[in-house]
């Protein structure tokens, strides 16, 4: 755990934060300022600032991550509707908090190209 991480200290639960999912590996919890009618943030309870210094030997951390985003896309009711997954990697993409998270928005019709 970083200690000024904003996320790990949502993950450890030093600060609060509607969880919608968690297990050993990650945790899943609602946007404080939504973009979507329905916008939850999932993070594993590992540092690690970006895509980028995830290493090679821990990949099976992102397969876990794109294994439970159906279920938390079910628990928030936007399964059946579609939603939208998004990871940002480093400032020029709009991360803003650097611990990995994957952004799922739904709740309403996306467009394209997003940004």
């Amino acid at each position: 755990m970083k200690r000024d991480c904003i996320f790990c200290r949502i993950a450890s639960k030093e600060l609060p934060a509607k969880i919608v999912y968690e297990d050993d590996r990650i945790v899943a919890f609602d946007d404080i300022r939504p973009q979507a009618p329905v916008h939850t943030l999932i993070i594993p309870r590992d540092h690690f600032a970006s895509l980028n210094e995830v290493p090679a030997g821990r990949m099976d951390l992102l397969q876990h991550i794109l294994s439970k985003i159906p279920a938390i896309a079910a628990a928030k009711e936007v399964k059946a509707g579609g939603y939208r997954v998004v990871l940002n990697t480093g400032p020029d993409s709009g991360q803003d908090v650097f611990h990995l998270h994957f952004h799922l928005f739904g709740g309403r019709k996306m467009h394209w190209p997003p940004g």
